[in-house]
């Protein structure tokens, strides 16, 4: 936002608010499927690159799905489409980053993070 010289208003925040999800949504895909490889048995390393390998496309694919929705709003004329330029740019621009992220540092912090459990334990973290 700053790089756009967009400033921090209602609608701003809105599209910030609304872009935690899709983050969160695109972390969950790929953790899942780490996690899956992991219960196959193997490392955390051989996991996160099989599991980012497999889901690498899919999160690209969710990714441009949403940031097709709302490149209509950037083309929209008049009063309506001047006030929610900024939203479609700065929810666009996160949704972006937030792929980068899932694809890149997701994997990245499951293959050093992530341990395997003894099997058949349920037992969750110790405090």
């Amino acid at each position: 936002m700053y790089l756009f010289n967009y400033s921090l208003d209602n609608l701003s925040l809105m599209a910030l608010t609304l872009s935690i999800g899709f983050v969160v949504d695109n972390v969950i895909v790929m953790l899942e499927n780490i996690v899956r490889h992991m219960e196959m048995g193997k490392t955390p390393m051989r996991a996160a690159l099989d599991g980012s390998k497999e889901i690498a496309f899919t999160i690209v694919a969710m990714t441009a799905a949403l940031v097709a929705v709302f490149i209509p709003i950037l083309f929209m004329g008049g009063i309506v489409g001047r006030l929610l330029h900024e939203f479609a740019v700065t929810i666009g621009a996160a949704i972006l980053v937030s792929a980068f992220v899932s694809i890149s540092l997701t994997p990245m912090l499951c293959s050093r993070f992530l341990t395997r459990r003894a099997r058949g334990s349920t037992a969750g973290p110790t405090t």
